[in-house]
């Protein structure tokens, strides 16, 4: 049961790809520009993490459906996942609408 958050977040990832792959989103669409992206979003995401958790504001969450596995203080492995997952959704999303909106417009994306 120590592993179904993660697992739950990576089906999610997997969705993620999917619709990418079909859309031509993000990584399918420029995948350098995607990856340059993504990484800086994790990253900064993951910062604001660890600053919170010095300054005591976030703590890790105790439940049976996490691992357990910690890569840094308060800072559980799934988090990584979940920081990626946030920002990949949120790349999908904005170039969906970006594409949406063009075309509703009638202008080819």
């Amino acid at each position: 049961m120590g592993i179904l958050y993660l697992a739950a977040l990576l089906v999610s990832l997997g969705g993620m790809v999917v619709l990418d792959r079909r859309f031509r989103l993000f990584f399918f669409d420029a995948p350098r520009r995607a990856a340059i992206v993504l990484v800086c979003g994790v990253l900064f995401f993951l910062v604001w993490d660890v600053a919170g958790i010095g300054l005591g504001i976030f703590f890790r969450g105790e439940t049976s459906f996490m691992t357990g596995i910690l890569v840094g203080p308060e800072l559980p492995l799934e988090e990584i996942f979940f920081l990626t997952l946030l920002c990949y959704l949120t790349m999908n999303v904005f170039r969906g609408a970006q594409r949406l909106l063009q075309w509703r417009a009638g202008g080819a994306s």
